[in-house]
């Protein structure tokens, strides 16, 4: 087991998430929501642990589908303890556990909620849970995958160990370049259907969640 590359890819995983916090940390910014300072600790706990990991680049870059199916999992359960904390710091859900319920129930697109009254929570509150889901609707590793410097077509095991289907195929050559392909069209559909929803006289917010 190369454990090197699996915590260098997890130290990545924090840092993307830190980096995707920032959108609803701005929507409740503009709201002017105090709420909006958990998402700004959360940041900050995620680059704490996330930066000394990804500076530190493996000797051995050697990374086969063994190595592939411990990042998901590992991806997946650290990924959910830090996208819960905004909503427990916040005290939106004052419950650790039920937060990590509503934040996995995102990344996994399941749809399920904890909550009896989804809009009286905080804009920026709404936004990262609306915003989770479209996480996880194409893979939180896929997303990776489009950005971070991985080596060569061994990335392929991560996508593979991700993706629920029987079997997966590059679609280009390389590995990060159908990673960016699928996200290009994941981003147009995600465009077109806000401008549908803005044409029917749904506010921005609503039309972007």
């Amino acid at each position: 087991m190369n454990k090197s590359i699996v915590f260098y890819i997890i130290g990545w995983i924090l840092n993307i998430e830190a980096a995707l916090m920032v959108l609803p940390a701005v929507c409740a910014a503009i709201y002017g929501e105090k709420s909006g300072f958990a998402f700004l600790i959360t940041i900050g706990i995620c680059l704490l642990f996330g930066l000394p990991l990804s500076l530190r680049k493996p000797k051995n870059k050697v990374f086969f589908a063994k190595e592939g199916f411990v990042t998901v999992s590992l991806t997946w359960i650290v990924a959910s303890i830090m996208g819960a904390l905004p909503f427990y710091l916040s005290g939106q859900i004052p419950s650790y556990v039920d937060a990590l319920f509503e934040i996995i129930s995102g990344f996994t697109t399941t749809g399920s909620s904890i909550l009896t009254n989804i809009e009286a929570m905080d804009k920026g509150m709404l936004f990262w849970r609306s915003f989770s889901h479209w996480i996880g609707g194409m893979g939180i590793l896929v997303f990776m995958l489009a950005i971070i410097p991985m080596a060569g077509g061994e990335s392929i095991h991560i996508m593979r160990a991700e993706s629920p289907g029987p079997s997966v195929e590059k679609m280009v050559p390389r590995m990060k370049s159908t990673a960016l392909l699928l996200y290009k069209i994941y981003l147009g559909m995600t465009f077109v259907q806000i401008i549908l929803l803005l044409l029917g006289r749904m506010p921005l917010f609503d039309a972007l969640t």
